[in-house]
């Protein structure tokens, strides 16, 4: 008779067992993969590389940063100017400013000049939640700060500053930029 029970509780218990999981609904389908920003018909940031920036007109380039600079007191930046392949042309530190910006405004010329297009693109794309771009260039700085140095519809170069706020890099070093009679933003 014990045997019989045990028999009947084991059976009861596989029907109800088996009854929960005919009631669970089958797994949702795996979302699709993450746009990688669809496919437009132009390419986007295919400004051509012209002859890179001499150090004349690199100087000129940081003598605009400065006068920019130079309007807000307490503010105080590395300046670095590099050629088309992100190699350095140029560079200024004013007195005072933090040492890890030296490095930082040299990456953000590179990341400009490199990538063909202002540092603060990948700043906006990590903030949004892309964090591929950490992938992409182990030298890459996702920071605004850094522009690319346009003359004749070609870039020449590219200006990165450090030493204040990402904002404060932009309005500064964008002057650099805009000293260039034929740089386009």
């Amino acid at each position: 008779m014990r045997l019989l029970t045990t028999a009947l509780i084991l059976g009861a218990a596989l029907l109800i067992t088996d009854h929960a999981f005919a009631q669970t609904p089958p797994p949702a389908a795996p979302p699709p993969p993450p746009s990688a920003g669809g496919t437009p018909e132009q390419m986007p940031f295919a400004t051509p590389y012209g002859s890179p920036i001499s150090a004349d007109r690199a100087a000129r380039v940081v003598s605009a940063v400065l006068a920019e600079a130079r309007k807000h007191p307490t503010w105080q930046f590395a300046i670095s100017v590099v050629d088309p392949s992100g190699d350095l042309v140029y560079f200024f530190r004013m007195d005072g400013v933090q040492l890890a910006s030296i490095r930082i405004s040299e990456g953000k010329a590179r990341t400009a000049a490199r990538y063909r297009r202002e540092s603060r693109a990948f700043y906006n794309a990590y903030e949004t939640g892309h964090q591929y771009v950490s992938t992409l260039d182990p030298t890459l700085v996702a920071s605004p700060g850094g522009f690319p140095l346009i003359e004749g519809g070609k870039i020449i170069g590219a200006v990165g500053c450090s030493g204040g706020t990402g904002d404060q890099d932009a309005t500064v070093c964008k002057a650099g930029a805009d000293a260039l009679p034929s740089t386009a933003r």
